[in-house]
Order: structure tokens, then sequence, then C-alpha cells
């Protein structure tokens, strides 16, 4: 396991992604700046963020929650960037580019939570 959250490739990604998010969300229309694009910025912070309090965490089950629910935020942003694309706020170029790497985000997250689960005692051992 990683010394600091920092180190974690998926932290860096997302962190990435975060980035992209704040950039294309401040060309969206003013009528969005409360609505959609602040939805967007929320679910796409929330990722690197709870990875890095749940990296704090004592013990792997705390820190496997923080990622369910940066998997949970990642599920909520690829749904907010097909919104965008679909109502003609975001153009579809961009959301096929910030959809496969939110997507790729999402497998990492996935792979991290499998990695933190129980360990199952061999049977032998018992």
């Amino acid at each position: 396991m990683a010394k600091s959250f920092r180190e974690l490739l998926v932290w860096q990604r997302s962190m990435q992604l975060a980035e992209t998010i704040f950039r294309i969300t401040e060309d969206f229309p003013k009528r969005e700046v409360y609505g959609l694009a602040t939805q967007m910025r929320r679910a796409a912070v929330s990722i690197p963020s709870n990875l890095a309090e749940g990296a704090n965490r004592i013990g792997r089950k705390e820190f496997r929650q923080f990622v369910t629910i940066a998997r949970g935020s990642n599920n909520e942003l690829q749904t907010q960037i097909e919104l965008a694309q679909r109502v003609g706020i975001l153009p579809a170029a961009t959301a096929i580019t910030v959809q496969k790497e939110a997507e790729e985000i999402g497998r990492m997250l996935h792979r991290l939570w499998i990695y933190l689960a129980p360990k199952k005692k061999d049977a032998k051992s018992q």
C-alpha cells in the first residue's frame, strides 16, 4: 500500500479529472453556474477527496468505505457528463474524452475496492 494518498495513481488521475472538469465547466452557460456546473465540480472533487480521507483512516475496512463513496461520486459525475452532452452544453468530443477518463478511474477504484476487501482465512490454517 502507498505511504501517502498522493502516491496512489487513482488519486493522481482523479485530481487531473477534477481539474479538467473545472476547466470545461467554465465554458458552460451562465445559467448553469449554480446548476449542473456546480454539481459536476462537487462530484469530481469528491473522488480524490474521499481517497485522501480514506487513506488516512485506520484499517482497510474504513478505507474501503471511502473508496465506495468515491465510486459513487464517479458514477454521479459520469451521469452529469452525459446529461451535459445531451442538453448541448458540453461538446460531444469533450464529453467522450472526459467520460473515458472517468470510466478508467471507475475501473481503478473498483480494483482498489477489491484489494481492500477483507482477506479470507485459509481453510487449512483453521
